[in-house]
């Protein structure tokens, strides 16, 4: 079976710092802008994995703005990932036994670190980096395959059927 994963921060929000008019940790949160292009990349890749998952490392007050985020902006819908299907750990290393358990064989996330320890997962996926985080967790490139976009992400899998 196929299953993927993804993340929220950076990969499906837009990343935001501070507290300017459009941060997700501000007052005006539900204005922070979607990545470009995610809403239609998933709409096309969910029919192609037997299930999808949305698969988030946050404190309990941000899982609450990022469970309204989706429903504002009619994630769910749109995406074909329904909402049972999202999980939120508060941890980074807690998303590997998450990932385990739900079998998953595809995974994007913004974080190298996060991707070292999905080491269940064969087809994992480096979204949009910050440089420093790469330079931090270089030794766990090997095995992790780096896109900048919604539309490369898609060729990607394109290219790996597995």
């Amino acid at each position: 079976m196929r299953r993927l994963g993804v993340d929220v921060g950076g990969v499906i929000i837009e990343r935001s710092e501070g507290t300017d008019d459009t941060s997700f940790f501000g007052p005006n949160y539900l204005r922070t802008p979607p990545v470009a292009g995610v809403f239609e990349a998933l709409a096309e890749l969910v029919p192609r994995f037997d299930e999808a998952y949305v698969v988030s490392k946050c404190e309990e007050p941000t899982e609450r703005r990022t469970r309204e985020w989706l429903a504002h902006h009619d994630f769910h819908a749109r995406t074909g990932i329904g909402p049972e299907r999202l999980h939120f750990c508060r941890t980074r290393p807690e998303k590997g036994p998450i990932a385990a358990q739900l079998g998953l064989t595809h995974f994007v996330d913004d974080r190298l670190e996060v991707l070292g320890h999905l080491d269940t997962v064969p087809y994992r996926y480096l979204f949009r980096p910050r440089q420093d985080e790469v330079d931090a967790y270089a030794a766990q490139l090997a095995g992790v395959r780096r896109v900048e976009s919604w539309p490369e992400l898609v060729a990607a899998l394109r290219d790996r059927p597995a």
